[in-house]
């Protein structure tokens, strides 16, 4: 048969089959002509070649096995060197492997310094931690629809409650003054050094916790020249875990712990639960003078959310 006939059988090129015999793998005979004629063991030669080296095995080390098929072994693995390849191999395979951990265990720290770095809070124990690009969603990330859940809020006033906030203090907010006063109400936060739950990104809206306090930092000072007086992030997770976040991310607002739901029970707040926790959903309060006057709710996506924010608060001026 023909080389082109060869290559395809093989499903290579012939540029491939060509450098095969350049190797001496495979010896096709040749016709009267001078042209190459090739047999259907040829043909078997050039694609046991080609899977062994789909498994990581070099065309060059290939020979074993195909000296094997030309002894008349039903398989190119039949033989003492053809398993001693497969050794070979494998012991590669585990270096590479061995070097590729140990860089990977160097960016790992590198990632964990430079992101704990500016951090009062401790730094949580790096080794074997994995990573999600918080920061950075996914394309393809489920839309949250609106259930009705937010429907009774505004118009509503915010009830007689304090809560703890990462400056040390606690805010009341049935009494946070005179401006308008934004609160976004969030899942959990991540952090870079350790995944997101796993399944976190199919869950409608609860993707971009950290993207979305990116937003609100880069758009803090756009949001006060249009009348908001301050920025409230509001979780159910604890003030120590909070002030990492405000730290690692040089938040200029401060972040509200809800542990306890407490809020969510005062003003019938939408909930999640996931691997059986508790969690906020995405809902953002506009209060001024002590009433909700507007909710944001679903928010999507997160990480555009305080453009949201400011271009509602640019068409209804106060």
């Amino acid at each position: 048969m023909m080389i082109s006939e060869v290559a395809r059988r093989a499903g290579v090129t012939t540029k491939t089959v060509r450098y095969y015999e350049s190797l001496g793998l495979i010896t096709p005979a040749r016709l009267a002509n001078g042209y190459r004629d090739y047999s259907e063991h040829e043909a078997r030669m050039v694609r046991e070649a080609r899977e062994l080296n789909r498994l990581g095995i070099p065309v060059e080390r290939t020979r074993p096995f195909l000296e094997c098929l030309a002894d008349g072994r039903e398989h190119a693995d039949d033989c003492p060197s053809s398993l001693a390849g497969y050794r070979e191999a494998i012991d590669d395979l585990a270096l590479r492997i061995e070097a590729l951990t140990a860089r990977r265990a160097v960016l790992v720290r590198h990632l964990h310094d430079a992101a704990y770095r500016n951090s009062r809070a401790d730094r949580p124990h790096a080794e074997g931690a994995t990573m999600s690009h918080l920061t950075r969603l996914p394309p393809d990330l489920p839309v949250p629809e609106d259930d009705g859940a937010a429907a009774h809020l505004p118009g509503r006033r915010v009830p007689d409650i304090e809560l703890p906030s990462t400056a040390d203090d606690t805010v009341a907010l049935h009494a946070l003054g005179g401006g308008r006063s934004i609160v976004y109400c969030y899942p959990l936060t991540g952090r870079p050094d350790a995944d997101l739950p796993e399944g976190w990104d199919s869950i409608p809206g609860a993707r971009g916790c950290t993207s979305q306090a990116c937003d609100f930092r880069n758009h803090h000072d756009d949001l006060a020249a249009v009348g908001v007086a301050r920025v409230f992030g509001l979780s159910s997770q604890d003030t120590f875990y909070q002030k990492e976040v405000v730290d690692r991310l040089r938040l200029p607002f401060s972040m509200l712990s809800d542990t306890g739901f407490r809020l969510a029970a005062m003003l019938g707040l939408p909930t999640f639960e996931f691997g059986g926790v508790l969690l906020y959903k995405r809902i953002t309060l506009v209060i001024r003078d002590g009433v909700i006057e507007h909710v944001f709710y679903p928010i999507f996506p997160p990480n555009e959310h305080a453009r949201q924010v400011l271009r509602w608060l640019q068409d209804n001026p106060a």
